[in-house]
């Protein structure tokens, strides 16, 4: 039996922690990933030049230094706003939500171009079908062409998710105690790094593999009546 010196209690509550910031920066970047490959995607040159300055400058750049800019570029700004109201206080966010966000930009930087893919890979054919039918654009993006786009990117989304699930370790530097930083903490106190490192593999992995059976769940759901066109 492994002994963890107390701190079993703390790596579990750093891997929740851990967890919680991967799910609220896939959220996040689902969210700015499609709306970016829509702008791309829309012919309007503006909104395509500023879709490609965000992709081309997020992937440009380490994903630490995306947190730290997020970090303290943040307060930074916060607290030059709160001096325009007459506020001489320190405004910084939270390193939850700093991680969020900035892990959230990598993430939907990324998943834009797998979503631009997946749209590209639609058959324009069904959407004039479905006009012709009557249904409105709305209704036959929502109807036709996003159920297609999520099959066709989910598997590439979820590559991306598992190595979002490992870069929540970048937070620690703003001060988030997630897994690896509870580690750190641990091997500080215990001077037992093997072990705790080790430890700290294992949930990894664990959470890795949990993820990877959800994602092929989600993958089954969405192709659950589709069937690849074969040839003669």
């Amino acid at each position: 039996m492994i002994d963890l010196h107390g701190f079993g209690s703390q790596l579990a509550m750093g891997a929740a922690m851990t967890v919680e910031i991967a799910l609220g920066a896939c959220a996040l970047g689902l969210v700015l990933g499609l709306g970016t490959a829509a702008m791309r995607l829309s012919g309007i040159k503006p909104l395509v030049g500023v879709a490609k300055t965000y992709t081309t400058v997020i992937r440009g750049i380490p994903e630490l230094l995306v947190v730290l800019l997020v970090y303290f570029g943040s307060a930074r700004i916060l607290t030059g706003i709160a001096e325009s109201f007459g506020s001489d206080d320190y405004v910084e966010l939270s390193p939850f939500v700093a991680g969020v966000i900035a892990l959230g930009l990598t993430f939907g930087a990324y998943a834009s171009e797998v979503f631009r893919g997946a749209f590209l890979a639609v058959p324009n054919g069904q959407l004039e079908a479905a006009r012709a039918l009557g249904m409105s654009q709305g209704h036959a993006f929502r109807r036709i062409l996003l159920p297609q786009v999520w099959r066709i990117a989910l598997p590439g989304l979820g590559n991306l998710f598992l190595v979002l699930l490992k870069d929540t370790s970048l937070v620690s530097v703003a001060g988030m105690e997630e897994l690896m930083r509870k580690t750190s903490i641990a091997v500080s106190f215990t001077k037992e790094p093997f072990t705790f490192y080790a430890v700290a593999t294992v949930m990894y992995l664990g959470m890795t593999v949990i993820c990877t059976a959800a994602l092929h769940i989600m993958e089954r759901r969405a192709n659950l009546g589709y069937r690849p066109l074969t040839t003669a």
